[in-house]
């Protein structure tokens, strides 16, 4: 039997939801899209900064590890209380807060003069910096339905391999304007590359909108349709059931998910902040490594993209996690068994695909089963535990295994045992019970 054709009726309301995410896709997409890629490259520049920069301070790749790893600390500390705040005053006031505070603090990293005074300001970077992308993963679900989450944010996630692509070559000429108004190379990078996000965050208190119901950009039936929407997605939720903060720290699904996010992070941070490092070891100038760093990059973008939309397409996001996650951890292998430059970009190009590719069908996963205040906590402490080895454990131990081994070998077999452990847990969570999918009411 065929099925019978879509009325009028339901055809219009196609098309009134076509329209809708459209529109609100291009207005929010491209600018949130710029703001992750300040925050990524503000974090991770300070690997291109390191080529000279540990030199002239004095500091060991040990020390290094240290300061590159205790921003997650302060991000840990502050990523659930920034995120409550956020959902209680505003996300455009609090982003353009947030933006503001980072982009001083990163370009103030320009006059440390030594380990202390370097850990102090990593740390401040991490406690300003803590509230933006777990806020802007809730703020996205303020704006999509579950249906449309993944691939826009992997839209939006496209910002870490961009940042590095469009960073690195930018990075790495930086470094060669040495003695410029007697500044060194990495002090003008940490300079020209915190400005930026000061600006945009002075534009984002009046370019962003908080909730569907303000945005008078929509039109009326657009608006009137993205609000009851979210309203019966809300609902579906059970509200009363999950939304609380309380509610989110006792769900061990939460844990799982922190677990998975902890493996992607150790990679995302191994390839963000050591990877110019590795590369160098090669005999590439500033410039060309930069431009051979970018490569990885562009192959996460066009990749993690093209997963997404096959993750909304089938409305699978468990097994897209596994995958993408076994395919970072061979990545990293191949990376760390590289006795050349061309198995080393292939290593970190099919790792840094994985690595981007795992993330936007798990960010797209905990606001199906959290809502309100739960959600806001949910996506804050899958962040922060995740962050707490990803970000802050990791770079430690391969900085760590570098001194000892001399080279990056250890460092890289270790990250790919993370991503192993990520991959093992993604597919074996929600087999007996799924947990993607909203449980309906019971009468």
């Amino acid at each position: 039997m065929t099925s019978a054709p879509p009325s009028p009726a339901a055809k219009e309301l196609a098309a009134l939801e076509a329209g809708t995410i459209r529109k609100i896709s291009r207005r929010i997409a491209p600018f949130i899209i710029v703001l992750y890629f300040l925050s990524f490259l503000n974090r991770v520049n300070v690997g291109f900064a390191a080529l000279t920069m540990n030199h002239d301070l004095g500091l060991t790749q040990a020390m290094f590890g240290i300061g590159a790893g205790i921003f997650f600390v302060g991000y840990i500390v502050f990523g659930m209380p920034s995120n409550l705040a956020l959902q209680r005053v505003g996300a455009r006031r609090w982003i353009a807060l947030l933006m503001v505070v980072w982009g001083v603090l990163s370009a103030a990293t320009a006059f440390v003069t030594g380990p202390y005074s370097f850990y102090a300001l990593r740390f401040a970077l991490g406690l300003a910096e803590a509230g933006f992308f777990p806020g802007i993963i809730l703020y996205l679900s303020y704006w999509f339905p579950a249906r449309h989450r993944a691939f826009v944010t992997a839209m939006f996630m496209t910002a870490a391999p961009l940042s590095n692509m469009i960073g690195s070559p930018i990075s790495g000429a930086l470094l060669g304007i040495d003695g410029l108004a007697h500044l060194h190379g990495w002090q003008w990078l940490f300079i020209v590359e915190g400005a930026p996000t000061v600006l945009l965050g002075i534009v984002s208190w009046f370019f962003l909108t908080d909730k569907p119901e303000d945005a008078n950009w929509l039109s009326a039936p657009q608006r009137n349709w993205l609000t009851e929407e979210m309203k019966r997605e809300r609902a579906a939720k059970g509200i009363q059931k999950a939304s609380s903060v309380w509610a989110a720290v006792k769900d061990p699904r939460v844990l799982l998910l922190a677990c998975v996010y902890a493996g992607t992070s150790t990679g995302l941070y191994a390839i963000g902040i050591w990877a110019p490092m590795i590369i160098h070891h090669f005999g590439f100038g500033y410039f060309e490594l930069g431009l051979v760093n970018a490569i990885p990059n562009l192959v996460a973008v066009v990749g993690m993209v093209l997963w997404a939309r096959n993750s909304d397409r089938t409305n699978e996001r468990r097994l897209h996690v596994a995958i993408a996650c076994l395919a970072a951890g061979v990545g990293m292998l191949l990376a760390g068994h590289a006795s050349s430059a061309v198995i080393l970009i292939v290593g970190l190009s099919v790792a840094n695909f994985g690595i981007n590719a795992a993330k936007p069908p798990l960010w797209s996963m905990p606001t199906q089963f959290l809502t309100g205040s739960a959600a806001a906590a949910g996506i804050a402490l899958i962040n922060a535990m995740g962050s707490l080895i990803g970000g802050t454990i990791g770079p430690m131990v391969i900085g760590k295994l570098r001194d000892m081994s001399g080279d990056f070998s250890l460092g890289l077999y270790f990250v790919s045992a993370t991503l192993l452990v990520s991959a093992v847990i993604s597919y074996s969570f929600g087999l007996r019970r799924s947990v993607v999918r909203p449980r309906p009411n019971m009468p």
